[in-house]
């Protein structure tokens, strides 16, 4: 059974630093999707802040098995349905992997 997993990142940093950009030409959610994907075991795909629906939409939750949440700079500009979709997906089943620093609740300038 293959494990399908989306990978979100906010995708700002990478936008933003040119370091950043310089070290993750495409992404640090690509990055992470990458190393996963060298597992047979494993589908993923990505999914960004900027995306429609951040890239979360019902149906696309509904395929997710397991949610892989990067999230550093920006936690207030992801909208409140969006969070309330993940959350109903997590009580139905749905993994979810936060990864530091996604679990601080930093303001835009942190």
């Amino acid at each position: 059974m293959t494990i399908r997993t989306v990978v979100w990142g906010e995708n700002i940093h990478e936008q933003t630093n040119k370091v950043v950009a310089g070290i993750y030409p495409e992404g640090m959610h690509a990055t992470i999707a990458r190393a996963l994907n060298t597992d047979a075991g494993i589908e993923a795909t990505t999914a960004t802040l900027q995306e429609p629906e951040h890239g979360l939409s019902e149906a696309r939750l509904k395929d997710t098995d397991v949610l892989v949440w990067w999230g550093h700079k920006d936690h207030g500009a992801v909208k409140d349905e969006i969070v309330e979709r993940v959350a109903k997906r997590v009580w139905e089943g749905m993994g979810l992997l936060v990864l530091h620093p996604a679990t601080s609740r930093r303001s835009s300038s942190g």
